[in-house]
């Protein structure tokens, strides 16, 4: 009996190739702005990382002894301490500080940081900031020209401000599971955090309206992003459609409602999806790739209303004809003849598809303790102000000490004395006085 041998990270990493290092005299895209990140697990630290993308400082504080509780989602990572998939994925480019905010003296020192930074980002739950003395009108005190975003799962004021919130419960609650999964059963939600992503995207967004608000205007402001509002966002304009029909969406699998056809059909080797999103590209199907001039030539599948109504004898005709030859041979047709069709790939698959690999998708970074890790890139691509070079997710507190250094300019013994203060509590020593 044999056993398999799973490759390690850094083994992983090498089936992709090096990530390509942006020109040395390139300017970033947010150079000179500084950001003190006080959120976890997704939406805010995703959101945080695209600025760190783009050149932000972004500052992560983290509890000294446990830090960010994404770290823990699985899988771990062998050979790292407290770092799992999910928080390489999501804090690439930042720099760890470990503060206990439950001292006084942790308190002294993010009041510091907030007092010169540009951005501060959080994500507690509604009142934390405030308890410690670091709500927006407190930091606002310590700097006029500040932008303090709140990111919260249904708003920092009214009814439902106590409520927590995690994506599959607003994926529940926005109707978007209500829209996904098949007519005979309950319906499903993403297994993608969508609503996390997206509503990290939104706090980016902005972020940066905020910060271009500020250059223009010169002043600092409040920004509030919800997680339930995004997600009634991400129900599309089924939202639009519901209040001009009154109808609630249906669960279509596979297929749309508004478009036909559209959806997974099966070549002789493989699944492969076909999206026909107008008349003329119907056309083309039926007339060019497929050679079918019954098809093309019937006056009711000649518009979107007729071909929606004869939905399951159109697709019956087409999968018959797609089973006959291998995806490769219909790939070839319709790219000629501009089909939009793609295969239905795994995760894996796509990584290191043809399509990853000509965008550099999917590259390798140097890693200080594995050697080298994969890195998935941003989409963002800046002609004039490149993204930065990624850097790996941070250890706990691993930066604490040049932070404080750095960007406060306090001694080593400043730095010695708040933490005999308990300002980095228990697991972050206290550095050696007079060290380099």
């Amino acid at each position: 009996m044999t056993t398999s041998i799973q490759p390690t990270l850094a083994q992983r990493a090498a089936e992709f190739p090096a990530h390509v290092a942006r020109p040395a005299q390139a300017p970033t895209a947010l150079q000179g702005i500084r950001v003190v990140d006080f959120t976890h697990f997704i939406a805010g630290p995703l959101a945080t990382m695209f600025l760190a993308d783009m050149g932000a400082d972004v500052v992560k504080i983290e509890p000294p002894e446990r830090g960010d509780e994404l770290r823990y989602y699985p899988p771990a990572v062998p050979g790292l301490e407290a770092q799992g998939g999910p928080f390489l994925w999501s804090n690439r480019n930042k720099r760890s500080v470990a503060i206990d905010l439950k001292a006084p003296a942790g308190i002294e020192v993010v009041r510091s940081l907030i007092a010169g930074a540009d951005v501060v980002v959080e994500n507690f739950s509604t009142g934390v900031m405030a308890r410690f003395g670091l709500d927006y009108e407190a930091c606002r005190e310590l700097n006029p020209k500040l932008i303090y975003c709140s990111v919260s799962a249904y708003g920092r004021e009214g009814p439902f401000s106590d409520r927590l919130g995690f994506d599959p419960v607003v994926q529940a609650e926005s109707g978007f599971v209500s829209m996904n999964g098949y007519p005979d059963r309950m319906g499903v939600r993403a297994s993608s955090a969508v609503m996390d992503i997206s509503t990290a995207m939104m706090v980016s967004n902005a972020i940066l309206g905020a910060l271009f608000a500020r250059e223009r205007q010169g002043e600092g402001q409040f920004v509030e992003v919800a997680l339930f509002d995004t997600g009634l966002l991400m129900t599309g304009w089924a939202t639009m459609q519901h209040l001009v029909s009154g109808k609630e969406p249906e669960r279509n699998g596979n297929t749309s409602p508004d478009t036909c056809p559209s959806g997974v059909f099966e070549a002789s080797d493989k699944p492969f999806y076909i999206n026909c999103g107008n008349d003329k590209i119907f056309q083309r199907l039926v007339g060019q790739v497929l050679e079918r001039p019954d098809l093309a030539g019937d006056e009711t599948l000649m518009n979107r209303n007729g071909r929606i109504a004869r939905r399951d004898f159109l697709f019956q005709e087409l999968g018959e004809a797609f089973r006959q030859h291998p995806w490769p041979h219909w790939q070839a047709r319709m790219r000629e003849a501009q089909i939009p069709c793609g295969e239905v790939r795994t995760v894996g698959e796509a990584m290191r598809s043809a399509e990853a690999e000509a965008r550099r998708v999917v590259t390798h970074i140097p890693h200080p303790t594995l050697g080298q890790i994969p890195n998935i890139a941003s989409p963002i691509r800046y002609a004039r102000t490149p993204m930065v070079d990624p850097t790996p997710a941070p250890s706990i507190g691993q930066d604490t000490e040049a932070v404080l250094r750095e960007v406060l300019g306090w001694s080593p013994d400043k730095v010695a004395d708040m933490a005999r203060s308990g300002a980095f509590g228990r697991r972050v020593a206290a550095p050696t006085v007079g060290s380099a």
